[in-house]
C-alpha cells in the first residue's frame, strides 16, 4: 500500500504522460490506491463510469432483497446531540453525521455492482461495492468542474419538488457546501463560477424513487496543470459535501464523535483515459466485514436540525438503485 506522497506523484506522472488509471482514496487519506487502467481487474476493481467499464461479465441476477438492522437510536441521538452542541457553540457551520447500518441481502457485491443502475460504480474485491450518484470532479482540457449534492425527499411525498427546494434547512446546508465547494476550487483554478445552482435529479431505488439537489461550479486550471495535480487533488479533500465547513474543524469533530473510521466510504474514486478525468463521491456504499454487511449512510446536520428528521434521512439512504 502507498502511501498519501507516493500517491500524489505518481497521479502527476500518470497525469503528464497521459497514462490512462484509476485512482481510490479514503477520507482519512491513509489508504490511497492508483494504478493503470488496464490493470484494473487484475487488482480486484471493477468500475463503470457512466458506462465505461471494465465490467463486460454476462451473469444472471435475482431479484434483488435487501433489509436491514436499525441502529440504536439513543446511540445516535446522542452523537448528533454532541453534534448539535459543537455547531451551536461556533465550532462548525454544518457537519455530515454518518452511521454504518447492518443489512442482509440476498446478493454479493460484485451482483450489487452488476445489478445497480448508477452514474458512477465500483466493487473492490470482496470488501465493498459502491453506486454513487454524485460526481466529485471532472476535467476536460483545462476545465475542471465539481458537482456538490445536499438535500433529499422521498418522490412519492406531493409536491415532493417544492417542500425540497422551498425547505429553509435544505437550502441553507446547499448553500453552505456550494459555497465551500467554490472556496476549494479557487485554490486550484481561476475563474470559478457557479453554472447551475439547486437543481433537482430523481434517482430510482428499490424502494420507489427520491428526489435529490446539486449544483455546478467550475473554474479555469492553469496550464501545465497535471505537472501538481496530485498535491493539488489532495487540496480539496476530503469532498465538502460529506465532510463540511470550515472543513479541517468539522473533520475534527467527524472523527471525535463517529464510532469508527469512515475508511473508503466518503472518500473519492475516479478514472483518466489520456486526456479527460471524471471522478465520484464514495457513497450508496455497501461494506463486507466478515459475514457482515453494513450499509453507510448519513446526511448533513446543522444546528436547526431535527434528530428524529436527520435519523429519518440516515435509513431513506439505504436503497438498492435497481428500480
Amino acid at each position: 500500500m502507498m502511501d498519501i506522497s507516493q500517491f500524489s506523484k505518481q497521479i502527476s506522472e500518470y497525469t503528464v504522460q497521459k497514462i490512462p488509471y484509476f485512482f481510490l482514496i479514503d477520507f482519512e487519506l491513509k489508504r490511497p490506491m492508483v494504478c493503470k487502467l488496464e490493470e484494473a481487474e487484475k487488482n480486484g476493481i471493477l468500475y463503470n463510469f457512466k458506462g465505461k467499464t471494465n465490467a463486460n461479465e454476462q451473469i444472471q441476477i435475482p431479484k434483488p432483497e435487501l433489509t436491514y438492522t436499525a441502529i440504536d437510536k439513543k446511540n445516535y441521538f446522542k452523537k448528533i446531540n454532541t453534534v448539535i452542541e459543537e455547531l451551536n457553540n461556533g465550532n462548525s457551520f454544518l457537519l455530515n453525521l454518518t452511521f454504518p447500518t447492518p443489512i442482509d441481502c440476498n446478493l454479493s457485491l460484485k451482483e450489487i455492482f452488476y445489478a445497480s443502475n448508477a452514474p458512477y460504480k465500483l466493487c473492490l474485491k470482496d470488501n465493498f461495492v459502491v453506486f454513487s450518484p454524485e460526481s466529485f470532479v471532472q476535467i476536460k482540457g483545462n476545465q475542471i468542474s465539481t458537482f456538490p449534492m445536499k438535500g433529499t425527499i422521498d418522490a412519492e411525498i406531493p409536491e415532493a419538488e417544492k417542500i425540497l427546494l422551498e425547505n429553509e434547512k435544505e437550502a441553507w446546508e446547499h448553500h453552505t457546501i456550494v459555497d465551500l465547494m467554490r472556496n476549494d476550487l479557487s485554490m486550484i483554478a481561476e475563474k470559478v463560477r457557479v453554472n447551475r445552482f439547486r437543481y433537482i435529479e430523481k434517482i430510482k431505488t428499490h424502494k420507489g424513487e427520491i428526489l435529490q439537489t446539486s449544483s455546478a461550479v467550475s473554474g479555469n486550471l492553469k496550464e501545465g496543470w497535471e505537472n501538481h495535480f496530485g498535491e493539488n487533488l489532495l487540496k480539496i479533500l476530503p469532498a465538502g459535501s460529506v465532510s463540511g465547513a470550515p472543513k479541517k474543524k468539522t473533520v475534527e469533530i467527524i472523527q471525535s464523535v463517529e464510532d469508527v473510521p469512515r475508511g473508503y466510504y466518503t472518500g473519492i474514486f475516479g478514472w483518466f483515459d489520456g486526456e479527460n478525468l471524471d471522478s465520484a463521491v464514495a457513497i450508496r456504499f455497501i461494506e463486507k466485514q466478515g459475514e457482515q454487511l453494513y450499509f453507510k449512510s448519513g446526511g448533513g446536520i446543522t444546528a436547526n436540525s431535527d434528530p428524529q428528521k436527520e435519523y429519518d434521512e440516515l435509513i431513506q439512504k439505504i436503497y438498492l438503485p435497481v428500480g
